[in-house]
C-alpha cells in the first residue's frame, strides 16, 4: 500500500478563492477585512511567518497593519496597544506572533485581545466554546485538519478512533475537540502515556504534533489508516520534516499529509477565513 497524499497546497488555494470571494462582497457592502499582526522581537522564524500571513491577506483582498516592535518592548505597553485596537471598530482581527520575548507574560496577551477578535482561536472563552460546542473561533491548524479530513470524504468520524499525540494548547487539545464533534472516539496520547506505539496503532485517524522530528514510525501506524502531520521540524541540514517518518509511514497509510506542503499551507487559510469570520460578526 502507498498512502495517498493529502495535498495542503492545493486544498488551501481552494479555501484561499472562497476567501477572497467572500472578502470581495464584504467590500462591495462597504467593509474592509482588516488583520492587525503584531511582532515583538527579531525571531527569524517568527518573521517569515508573518510575511507569509501578510503576503496571504494581500493576495485575498483582506487589509493587513502590519506593526512590529523590538524585543524591549514593556509587557504594558503591547497591552495598550491591544487595548486600542480591541476598540478600533475598523480591525477585525488581531494576531500577535508568538513566541514573544521571555518578559511578556503570552498567555496574559491572549487574554487581552477581544475573542471576538481572536482569529488564533486561543482566547479561553473561544476554548470554553470549542469544550461545550458553543460557536467560536476555532484554532487555524485543528481546524485545517479537519477541513482535510473532510475532503477525503471522513467529515464524520462515527465509529472510528482517532489518537491525538500531543497536548498543547494551540493543537493537542482543541484537536481532541474537534474530533469529537466529528463524533469519533478520541484518545489524547503524550510522553506519559505507556506503550505509545500500541495506542497509535489503533486509530483510524491518527494527528501528530509533538515536535519531536521523525518520532512515528510506520510500525506505530494502523494498514489505511489518515496520518496528518502537524509537525514541522529543522534538521541539521537545513531540510524540513515532520513528526512523522514520512517515507516509511507511507507505505503503511491510507492517507497522509506531507511535510512542508500539508497541514502548514492550511493553517494559513483558515486564518484568513477566520479573519473574514470575525469580520462578518462584527458587522
Amino acid at each position: 500500500m502507498t498512502a495517498t497524499l493529502i495535498d495542503g497546497k492545493a486544498l488551501a488555494a481552494q479555501l484561499r478563492a472562497g476567501v477572497a470571494e467572500r472578502a470581495g462582497a464584504l467590500r462591495a457592502a462597504g467593509r474592509l477585512p482588516t488583520l492587525a499582526v503584531i511582532l515583538v522581537g527579531a525571531d527569524p522564524a517568527s518573521q517569515v511567518y508573518v510575511r507569509n500571513k501578510i503576503a496571504a491577506c494581500e493576495q485575498a483582498g483582506i487589509r493587513s497593519l502590519h506593526e512590529t516592535y523590538g524585543a524591549e518592548l514593556r509587557e504594558a505597553e503591547l497591552l495598550g496597544r491591544i487595548h486600542a485596537l480591541n476598540h478600533d471598530d475598523s480591525v477585525h482581527g488581531i494576531l500577535v506572533q508568538l513566541p514573544l520575548p521571555p518578559h511578556i507574560d503570552s498567555q496574559r496577551v491572549i487574554e487581552a485581545i477581544s475573542p471576538r477578535k481572536d482569529v488564533d482561536g486561543f482566547h479561553v472563552a473561544n476554548a470554553g466554546a470549542l469544550m461545550v460546542g458553543r460557536p467560536g473561533l476555532r484554532p487555524c491548524t485543528p481546524l485545517g485538519c479537519v477541513r482535510m479530513l473532510e475532503h477525503i470524504g471522513l467529515g464524520d468520524l462515527r465509529g472510528r478512533h482517532a489518537v491525538v499525540v500531543g497536548r498543547s494548547n494551540i493543537v493537542g487539545k482543541p484537536m481532541a475537540m474537534l474530533l469529537l464533534g466529528m463524533n469519533a472516539t478520541v484518545t489524547i496520547a503524550h510522553s506519559g502515556t505507556p506503550d505509545l506505539a500500541e495506542t497509535c496503532r489503533r486509530a483510524d485517524v491518527l494527528v501528530a504534533a509533538i515536535g519531536r522530528p521523525r518520532m512515528i514510525g510506520a510500525d506505530m501506524i494502523k494498514p489505511g489508516a489518515a496520518v496528518l502531520d502537524v509537525g514541522i521540524n529543522r534538521l541539521d541540514d537545513g531540510k524540513l520534516c515532520g513528526d512523522v517518518d514520512f517515507e516509511a509511514a507511507r507505505e503503511v497509510a491510507g492517507w497522509i499529509t506531507p511535510v512542508p506542503g500539508g497541514v502548514g499551507p492550511m493553517t494559513i487559510a483558515l486564518l484568513l477565513s477566520n479573519t473574514l469570520q470575525a469580520c462578518e460578526q462584527l458587522a
